[in-house]
């Protein structure tokens, strides 16, 4: 047995994923199940469930995928209820459903705000409350882990209400945390930055963000590089796992030092500085000038 086997404590544990079957979350599923945990998925997206049921039958992975929508709580209802009767015991659950659209607050809509509160905010609580009674009554503890964002963290203009449902589960965490940490069970957040997905380039409608070229990221990141989904899952089997058994109401940022370097920016021959440097006004400025009136 490896350091990390004897220590992480995930061989034979049981998760609960949802959102579990496309970019981040195929990552995380994938990952886990690397490393002995039977996975329970749910996704809304059919391609993506199809894909991933035929990844686990190549890799012999005993897990459940539903293709369902995870907001609805009779879906998720099912799933639990499935992986219960299955294997017995739930032991970790990350919640990975999220989304969003640009758009001011002012032009937004009640409609608009229930929807993107139900999509990152409500289905992490339906959630949370069916596995945390599975967990207590196991005995055994638990991990969830819920995926949020750095926008849960810094103003995010276009994006209000998303950003305050993301903050929103952050502080839920943190709350329940303390509460259910007699039991055992702990709750963390992982808050990524920019991570390149199949559903982050239909967000930007096949316009590749500044971010995501080499100057971009240079500039915007101080790693110089875009995470990747393997960043982010990372992160979430570490959580999962026994190597974190005394860290709990906490937020990991795989997000290469975007938060802490917030407002400040590595310009090319300029370094850094948390203002556009002279050259880059004055090139905006001559590229304003020479654009043809409208």
């Amino acid at each position: 047995m490896s350091w990390f086997d004897d220590r992480s404590g995930l061989n034979g544990a049981v998760a609960v994923i949802t959102g579990g079957a496309g970019g981040l979350g195929e990552a995380i599923s994938l990952d886990l199940a690397a490393n002995g945990v039977t996975p329970a998925v749910i996704d809304i997206d059919g391609t993506a469930v199809q894909a991933l049921r035929a990844r686990f039958t190549k890799r012999h992975v005993d897990g459940l995928v539903h293709n369902a929508d995870a907001r609805d709580p009779q879906a998720l209802d099912d799933l639990f209820t499935a992986a219960v009767d299955r294997w017995g015991r739930i032991d970790i659950l990350v919640n990975i459903v999220g989304g969003t659209f640009r758009a001011p607050f002012a032009d937004s809509t009640p409609k608009g705000w229930d929807a993107l509160l139900r999509t990152n905010f409500h289905h992490v609580l339906h959630a949370c409350s069916l596995a945390i009674p599975l967990m207590q009554a196991g005995g055994r503890g638990g991990s969830i882990i819920n995926i949020t964002t750095i926008e849960a963290h810094r103003a995010a203009p276009g994006f209000a209400v998303y950003a305050a449902a993301k903050a929103a589960v952050e502080q839920f965490s943190r709350t329940l945390a303390v509460e259910v940490a007699p039991d055992r069970i702990r709750v963390n957040n992982v808050a990524p930055d920019f991570v390149p997905t199949p559903n982050l380039e239909k967000f930007s409608h096949g316009v590749t963000p500044a971010m995501a070229t080499p100057t971009g990221a240079r500039v915007a990141i101080p790693m110089g590089r875009v995470g990747e989904v393997s960043d982010v899952s990372n992160a979430a089997v570490f959580l999962a796992s026994g190597l974190s058994s005394y860290i709990t109401g906490t937020t990991l940022h795989p997000d290469g030092g975007t938060l802490a370097s917030s407002g400040w920016f590595n310009w090319p021959e300029s370094g850094w500085a948390n203002y556009a440097p002279t050259g880059v006004l004055e090139q905006l400025g001559s590229e304003a000038a020479g654009a043809p009136d409208m």
